[in-house]
């Protein structure tokens, strides 16, 4: 299916001659969680494998005084796997191209002050010709990265600066210097994505909301971190209660 445009941003650096035409990708994938689910993360793949094929499990909850009727003392839970879909190694392809009229600013200082402050210090200084600046068009602060991409009204202007690589920026009544790169379009084109199971981590539905959030938090990695009843080592467990929803950022499972 078709994908909407997305913004992306790339950063690294070359190590060595031969990497200079080679890039990475590295999934960084956001999983909507549904009201009354779990995942969990288990620290062997083999211990998630054995939680799905399981299928239905009976988790015993600690009653104490959070729960009265003695009904509610056991609940029945789903395991499922957790699908996902990655970029195909091989299935895609990227061109690059510059951006002649704007400018990447980079090493911002850490400073009190929002971003909407930043931008127009920014602009302000790099609007002036004696900074080696002039109009500018547009500006942008690019999510996640801490940098902003300027554009100006006219040509010629970003070119000197990217040749200047650095400058003494006056923000906020200090002088900072930030780092001037040139700005990359880039189009991913032929994107090819396949379906991955992740291979450590088992979604759980079906989990009533009886307890509170972190009674159940722990009643839940009690539970599937006995052998005894197929589990074992958990790395890792989120909960979302029933009537709320969450997101789950998954990333390379490097390990």
């Amino acid at each position: 299916s078709a994908l909407p445009e997305k913004k992306m941003i790339f950063k690294g650096h070359v190590a060595n001659k031969e990497d200079m035409n080679k890039m990475m990708l590295t999934p960084l994938i956001h999983y909507p969680l549904p009201g009354g689910s779990a995942l969990i993360t288990f620290e062997e793949a083999e211990v998630a494998q054995r939680i799905i094929e399981m299928r239905e499990h009976m988790v015993e909850l600690n009653c104490g005084e959070e729960l009265e009727e003695l009904d509610w003392c056991r609940v029945r839970v789903q395991a499922v796997p957790v699908e996902i879909l990655l970029p195909s190694a091989l299935g895609h392809s990227i061109r690059l191209t510059q951006n002649s009229r704007s400018i990447l600013v980079s090493d911002l200082p850490s400073l009190d002050m929002s971003k909407d402050d930043m931008l127009d210090k920014l602009e302000l200084f790099f609007s002036k010709t004696k900074n080696g600046g002039s109009e500018v068009e547009s500006r942008e602060f690019l999510d996640n990265s801490g940098q902003v991409v300027l554009t100006f009204a006219q040509d010629g202007v970003a070119e000197r600066l990217i040749e200047k690589g650095h400058t003494q920026a006056l923000i906020k009544g200090g002088e900072y210097k930030v780092k001037i790169s040139p700005c990359m379009n880039g189009d991913i084109t032929k994107l090819q994505l396949q379906p991955s199971r992740c291979p450590r981590t088992v979604l759980l539905l079906g989990i009533p909301d009886v307890l509170s959030e972190e009674s159940m938090r722990d009643t839940l990695e009690i539970h599937f971190q006995k052998a005894s009843r197929g589990g074992g080592e958990v790395d890792a467990l989120a909960y979302v209660p029933a009537g709320h929803t969450g997101v789950a950022v998954f990333v390379e499972d490097t390990g």
